[in-house]
């Protein structure tokens, strides 16, 4: 059954979260919760609770919608009043109070009001699926699963689906393909489990790095060195993390955790009382939510200083940078980590030699192969590898030596992978894993899955350097990957641009512009052109410049299409090339926006030509040559930055008609099933255009725009000097609003201003403290 409206009840932060990311897929859903102690006379009505959950979303930062809009496909109500509206919902999601009676009442109640056939699922992290469908009638059974997403649920992958043994295959199925293409999730078929797999393992991490961090006498600092990147987790380490989840859910989750496993699993032996966490929840400090955690900021005397707890007398000071030799040699690998003398090295192989011994020993109790194992925590805890990722890093046979020299457990399972070399490996150029019977087998994507890094194991690329490769992705088509430091665009990545559009002309259909790294693509390599300025190397600027104008112009003139596939943070350069492309196919969160007036430039390989092409009028447009002109101006002059697709599409980064997938393993395959499309309806790329633009009047009524920023503050003089460069561009120089202007003209106005700002100090001070912060010069 299709999945077309959908029903979350239980409005708090992670109900309302998931029909957050409901609405993100253009699925209405209704949010449903309690009606409030003052009834009707509450200011919301009977529905104020799921009324100001909506209101809530709308000014959430991180924002859980995708775009204001969706808001709009979420109804909210009241369970009292309308359930029985369930009649033509898919799907309900129960999200209420982790309370075993509340949530059988409520599954209780739902019974005549819900469809017939519809799903039914949890939430729940800490309630067995046994235990919640206990006594429930035949068909409630039948169509409840557990549904478990991790906050919050528009960014963390993550989504655990737990059927039981009454579940019908068809509802595990329809489940798992909604979350998959709509929601955007990996799915994780977990076993009915306490924790499931991410909090089972993750909650046993998170206890292992606290006691070995107080037995071995480490700051928070040296802790969060370690737990952080060295390991390949998120840079906020471990009691960074505990501060964002909140200090006060760790005695409930260690309490439920204890209640649930058996009492000689490993878990259960790390259990101790730690009086100074007592303390400190019992005085407010619940981490970031409440008045700090394990780190703080001190306002006190008017001044910002962030101070950290010491883990033995609970007193606060300055934080200092922790600095330990492990967390340097972790460049090295797992393996030079947890060898390393100091006590970074000591802690993380005390945490580790725990920590993927237990997970070894979980498979298949908790998942069925060590492929969701890995999956669970990359994508519920945002770590780089997976526990048995991590394994195969440092050896599978070294490890487990290693845990039998210190007479530590070594799980069967990894006494069999120590023996076979390791829990995956590569054979004719396709992935498997170890199963723990000793045999391997071959990991399988799902349907309408290509990623370019299974394409790398079995061939190789066509054509590369060092910024840049092409790669053959099957049917005639081609993709080029951008793989410099953040994706940078340099000489060395526009010359294959531009080389990858004539070998595609000659020997394949298609191109897609693609790479699976955590940002499509910085835009220009910013380090390279300060260089070149300080030297004065003025024509090896205007030449990239050059370079890259004539490689755009390639990709967007092509006699065949150009699908962009970005995902994450595609800015500068790096949204002007998919600006020239014939279609793009966006991830979801893709973040789009022409930021170089942040260095004190334009774009200036075409971005402000396509921008004022995007923005020339529809039939429901103000017609004339100054609205278009306006709207590019204020995109591009105050660097906005589009915050997903959704958005982008808002601003016209993207095309009404440019696709958004919400899963991003899925979007080299749709952009691939784009770009054949495209041929299939005989492709024929656009013809030059030109335009009517207003000219001097119009630089100069820009201008007074500016002009009035800089006198209430809002602007810096140099921000006046960057402006009115854009201002000439986009106006068209000298031209008369009579005439028309060839968008190769444009570029070279583009070209000109570039070269004419780069040559200022204020411009070179502001490279070079982006350079050295990583963040743009602000007023």
């Amino acid at each position: 059954m299709p999945i077309q409206k959908a029903c979350v009840i239980g409005a708090g932060v992670m109900g309302a979260g998931i029909a957050a990311q409901i609405a993100n897929a253009g699925i209405p859903v209704l949010l449903l919760d309690i009606v409030p102690k003052e009834g009707a006379e509450n200011s919301g009505g009977r529905s104020a609770i799921a009324k100001s959950a909506i209101e809530k979303l709308l000014k959430a930062d991180p924002a859980p919608l995708m775009s204001k809009a969706a808001a709009k496909l979420i109804t909210p109500g009241n369970i009292e009043d309308d359930l029985d509206q369930l009649g033509d919902v898919d799907w309900v999601v129960e999200a209420i109070i982790e309370r075993l009676d509340l949530k059988q009442g409520l599954y209780h109640k739902l019974e005549g009001k819900r469809k017939k056939g519809s799903i039914l699922s949890s939430n729940t992290s800490t309630i067995p699926l046994k235990t919640l469908v206990e006594g429930m009638p035949e068909n409630v059974q039948a169509d409840f699963c557990i549904t478990h997403f991790f906050n919050p649920p528009r960014y963390m992958r993550l989504l655990e689906i737990v059927g039981g043994p009454k579940t019908r295959a068809e509802v595990l199925k329809d489940i798992s393909d909604f979350g998959d293409r709509m929601l955007g999730k990996t799915i994780v078929r977990a076993k009915d489990t306490p924790g499931f797999v991410g909090n089972r393992i993750g909650v046993f991490w998170m206890q292992a790095a606290v006691n070995a961090a107080l037995d071995l006498g480490l700051t928070v600092e040296e802790a969060d060195a370690i737990m952080g990147r060295p390991i390949g987790a998120p840079k906020t380490g471990l009691f960074g993390l505990l501060d964002l989840v909140g200090l006060d859910l760790m005695p409930h989750v260690d309490k439920s955790m204890a209640s649930l496993l058996k009492p000689d699993d490993a878990y259960m032996k790390l259990r101790r009382p730690w009086p100074l966490l007592e303390k400190m929840i019992a005085d407010g400090y619940t981490g970031r939510k409440g008045k700090g955690g394990f780190y703080r900021l001190n306002t006190a005397g008017g001044a910002k200083v962030k101070e950290s707890i010491n883990l033995t007398t609970g007193a606060y000071a300055p934080s200092d940078r922790a600095r330990l030799d492990s967390a340097d040699a972790a460049k090295g690998g797992l393996k030079t980590l947890v060898e390393h003398k100091d006590k970074g090295g000591q802690y993380a192989w005390k945490v580790l030699s725990g920590l993927l011994s237990y997970a070894a020993s979980l498979v298949p109790e908790i998942a069925d192969d060590v492929v969701a194992v890995d999956q669970g925590m990359k994508t519920g805890y945002n770590w780089k590898r997976g526990p048995f990722e991590m394994i195969d890093q440092m050896g599978a046979a070294w490890f487990a030596e290693k845990l039998a020299a210190e007479k530590l457990p070594v799980p069967a399972f990894l006494s069999v992978a120590a023996k076979a070399g390791g829990f995956y490996r590569i054979a004719n150029g396709q992935i498997e894993h170890l199963q723990p019977d000793g045999n391997y087998t071959k990991l399988l994507r799902p349907d309408g899955v290509l990623l370019l890094s299974d394409i790398k194991l079995s061939s190789k690329p066509i054509i590369k350097n060092g910024s840049a490769s092409l790669w053959d992705i099957g049917d005639g088509v081609a993709c080029l990957e951008f793989h410099s430091k953040m994706n940078a665009l340099d000489p060395d990545s526009l010359a294959l641009v531009k080389q990858s559009v004539d070998h595609v002309a000659k020997k394949m259909k298609a191109l897609v512009i693609h790479n699976e790294a955590e940002n499509f693509s910085v835009g220009a390599n910013i380090g390279l052109a300060l260089f070149a300025a300080n030297i004065a190397m003025w024509p090896m600027i205007d030449d990239m410049i050059g370079t890259g104008q004539s490689a755009y112009k390639a990709v967007k003139f092509a006699p065949f299409p150009v699908v962009g596939a970005p995902s994450g943070m595609a800015l500068g350069g790096g949204c002007e090339v998919l600006l020239h492309c014939a279609a793009i196919q966006a991830h979801a969160e893709t973040y789009m926006g022409l930021v170089e007036v942040g260095v004190g430039l334009i774009p200036g390989w075409g971005g402000c030509k396509e921008m004022l092409l995007r923005y020339q009028p529809g039939p429901k447009d103000p017609k004339g040559p100054m609205p278009p002109v306006a709207q590019a101006f204020e995109a591009i002059s105050l660097a906005k930055v589009a915050k997903s697709a959704a958005e982008a599409k808002e601003l016209r980064f993207l095309r009404k008609d440019d696709a958004i997938t919400m899963n991003r393993d899925r979007l080299l395959y749709d952009a691939k099933q784009e770009a054949l499309a495209l041929l299939a309806a005989g492709y024929q790329p656009p013809q030059p255009q030109e335009l009517r633009l207003p000219g001097p009047t119009g630089r100069t009524a820009l201008q007074l725009a500016v002009e009035g920023f800089a006198l209430q503050g809002k602007a810096l003089p140099h921000d006046v000097t960057v402006s009115d460069a854009l201002a000439e561009v986009l106006t068209g120089g000298k031209t008369d609003f009579t005439e028309v202007i060839a968008e190769d003209q444009i570029s070279k106005l583009e070209k000109k201003a570039f070269m004419t700002l780069l040559r200022t100090g204020p411009t070179l001070a502001r490279m070079e403290h982006m350079l050295s912060t990583g963040k743009p010069l602000r007023n």
